[in-house]
């Protein structure tokens, strides 16, 4: 599946965004408490990867799994992620093991 939009959830102090625009990625931010609504408005479902930077908002993750099917889900934090996405998430990175533009090489190759 080749990832041509993406939407970032949380702030992006570690660069994730700007690394997934070098690779071709368009990217809608969201940023704040996050909602259903909000999601959709980003485009969520017309997204292939859902990048999470802000695990207190770990309940978008079985929100944007019930949006779409045809989604990646990654949450890019040193925080751990609840139990309760684990299922749901196709991958946890933390953002002191691997810098942004190797993380989006990895999830685009």
């Amino acid at each position: 599946m080749a990832v041509t939009n993406a939407v970032v959830a949380g702030p992006d102090e570690d660069g994730i965004t700007d690394a997934l625009e070098a690779e071709g990625v368009e990217v809608a931010r969201l940023e704040g408490v996050i909602s259903r609504p909000q999601l959709e408005e980003a485009g969520i479902v017309d997204s292939q990867l859902y990048v999470l930077t802000d695990v207190s908002q770990a309940t978008t993750i079985p929100i944007v799994c019930d949006l779409t099917d045809d989604i990646r889900t990654v949450v890019y934090s040193s925080d751990s992620s609840p139990e309760f996405i684990k299922a749901q998430l196709d991958f946890a990175v933390d953002p002191n093991l691997l810098e942004p533009a190797i993380v989006a090489e990895e999830l685009l190759g």
